[in-house]
């Protein structure tokens, strides 16, 4: 399988889940393949044959964009070292969930959750502490007694009547077994972030870094700083940045008008209609339109004149409304 073919199924498996799917991000570099959105739930995908070819860098850059607007990161492959991914297993790379295409047809269109995670150690379920513990009193049975049973220690009962540890496969299916009682937990691909996220900086914490430590191309994304906007800069997204003020939220570009400008902008739109945001495009020099699509394009020099976001605002909605016709 290539990894053309497995796009294609990805969109297909979306598709079909109801979801509207952006045009591709075929511009390098990419911090994601595809913008996915149903109703609440907006995704970003990223599509690798092998999941482990995905960097800590780009992983960053998913989950501070997917936090920034309000959706949530996936990676999703074929194989990872010499094996290929199992179905209903979830995998877990730089804090990103990542899984293979029919785990995400069982997820999204079956409904089905998947149970299992992967580590270094093997496969592994987590188990609803609150109903073992309910299940081994309810059959009178005692810590030390089920460890027995499962050849394991005490403590190891107690920690998974407590959550603190998940169990592999085998555990589990003894435990269902001995106290009649579905135990596992099903995983949640929209959460499981929150889960396993480390002790490093917060999706929230690396926003804010980038901000201060950001290097404007020609000291734009400072001027949208000034203008109100709450700026979160990108190193492999289609768009630069993205700009929140307290109404707005703008997938923001920035070039000189050019051919390579027109297909990103055009990319932008896409995304900007899967995300539900606008789309702007600052232009160094002059910009032969004012739009690409529905992603407005707005010359420097206009920004200058500019004193807040809501002038900003007023400017784009006024080349909105000229230039792309009411549905």
């Amino acid at each position: 399988m290539t990894k053309e073919i497995l796009i294609h199924q990805i969109v297909d498996v979306l598709r079909q889940a109801g979801f509207i799917v952006s045009k591709r991000c075929n511009i390098r570099p990419r911090s994601f393949d595809l913008a996915a959105r149903n109703a609440e739930t907006l995704l970003f995908c990223k599509v690798l044959f092998n999941i482990d070819g995905l960097n800590e860098e780009t992983a960053r850059e998913m989950r501070g964009l997917a936090h920034c607007l309000g959706g949530s990161a996936l990676l999703i492959g074929a194989k990872t070292r010499d094996q290929l991914l199992e179905d209903n297993v979830v995998y877990m790379r730089y804090d990103i969930p990542a899984i293979n295409v029919q785990t995400l047809y069982d997820y999204f269109i079956e409904n089905v959750p998947p149970l299992v995670s992967a580590s270094p150690g093997g496969l592994y379920v987590s188990i609803d502490g609150d109903v073992l513990k309910e299940a081994r009193q309810r059959t009178s049975m005692s810590l030390g007694s089920l460890a027995s049973q499962l050849g394991v220690s005490r403590r190891t009962i107690s920690k998974y009547e407590d959550g603190g540890m998940d169990a592999s496969i085998d555990i589990v299916l003894q435990l269902e077994e001995l106290l009649d009682v579905a135990l596992a937990r099903s995983i949640d691909l929209l959460q499981c972030f929150e889960k396993h996220k480390g002790i490093g900086a917060s999706p929230e914490a690396e926003t804010e870094t980038k901000i201060e430590k950001q290097t404007p191309d020609e000291g734009i994304l400072d001027m949208l700083h000034a203008l109100g906007y709450q700026v979160m800069s990108t190193a492999q997204a289609p768009f630069k940045a993205i700009s929140k003020d307290t109404s707005d939220i703008l997938l923001t570009g920035i070039s000189s008008y050019s051919s390579a400008m027109i297909k990103r902008a055009d990319l932008m739109s896409s995304i900007s209609c899967v995300t539900m945001t606008k789309s702007v495009f600052i232009i160094n020099g002059e910009t032969k339109s004012q739009n690409v699509e529905n992603t407005i394009l707005i010359e420097k020099r206009e920004l200058d004149k500019l004193s807040g976001s809501e002038e900003l605002a007023e400017l784009i909605d006024e080349r909105t409304k000229r230039h792309i016709p009411k549905p």
